[in-house]
């Protein structure tokens, strides 16, 4: 009958309207949901900064850390020297790409939902490393420990760049042994598991108040540790070894004629005057503004 059909065709819309709108609700579900990822990701940035080759680095490592300060500091950027990092021994020198680890303060959820035993945070950024990579490890305290001679073991095995942390480290003598550069803050027998746990592997991290990213480089001499943002990496090599040629020729005439250095200062990347007493030695040893970031005018950064 006709009233049964009409029925039947008004059941099939309702269906229909409900099937379409349960599909427009499930897409719109996906793609908030991809909004919202995509949201977070933007709101939290990247990891990491640019990359640097094998050449840039081994070019970096042949400069002194305060060459590099200086190159950091003309063009504007923070602090880039770890000041709670000192050489655990006088022959350590350091350089490498950064694998990160940050601890946190110890909580008894934060133990427990850390990935246990091998899989934990630390034991990951460990096999991230090798010649070229220098572990940079972010401590709650100066005098808290980072590890000992057991873990660090391992390290050693992986023949690691450098290790460098703010925190302290325990058993110096088998550390010193292992032979791999160690700059901390300090040596300690304290236990660390008590104070802090490893949280997050090549994450920004922040090691006495100087910013690390994962592949940034780090150099580390009797000085200390200086952070090269991978960013910038190429700009700083060419202003700091542009200083570092002219530092050795200053050094050179007061050794050949003995007297007070400061007829050659003041002395800054990219302001060095044409006319000035240090711009005439240069330009004896042919170093001009025409093949030198350092004059005034010259600066390229």
């Amino acid at each position: 009958p006709p009233k049964v059909e009409r029925q039947s065709f008004e059941e099939i819309l309702t269906m229909l309207s409900s099937t379409f709108r349960r599909a427009a609700t499930a897409a719109a579900s996906r793609s908030n949901a991809t909004i919202n990822i995509a949201q977070r990701t933007m709101a939290m940035g990247p990891a990491q900064g640019g990359e640097i080759s094998d050449e840039l680095l081994a070019k970096l490592g042949s400069l002194s850390t305060q060459a590099l300060v200086d190159g950091l500091w003309v063009m504007g950027w923070p602090a880039a020297q770890i000041d709670g990092a000192r050489p655990l021994h006088p022959s350590h020198k350091c350089v490498g790409r950064a694998v990160t680890l940050n601890f946190v303060p110890a909580r008894p959820d934060i133990a427990q939902d850390k990935p246990p035993g091998g899989e934990s945070p630390e034991y990951e950024a460990f096999e991230k490393c090798g010649p070229n990579e220098v572990l940079v490890m972010s401590s709650v305290g100066p005098w808290e420990s980072i590890g000992g001679d057991i873990k660090f073991l391992r390290l050693k095995q992986r023949n690691i760049g450098g290790l460098v942390s703010d925190g302290s480290v325990r058993d110096t003598d088998e550390i010193i042994k292992y032979g791999f550069p160690c700059f901390s803050y300090s040596t300690t027998a304290r236990q660390g598991p008590a104070a802090m746990q490893p949280w997050e592997c090549n994450g920004v991290v922040s090691v006495s108040g100087v910013t690390v990213r994962p592949g940034d480089a780090i150099v580390g001499d009797q000085d200390g540790v200086v952070v090269v943002p991978a960013k910038v990496a190429e700009k700083v090599y060419n202003i700091a070894h542009g200083r570092e040629e002219i530092e050795e020729i200053v050094k050179e005439e007061l050794i050949k004629n003995p007297g007070p250095p400061g007829i050659y200062y003041p002395f800054m990347s990219g302001k060095i005057k044409v006319d000035s007493p240090l711009g005439k030695l240069l330009a004896t040893k042919g170093i001009t503004p025409e093949n030198s970031n350092q004059f005034e005018g010259s600066a390229d950064w």
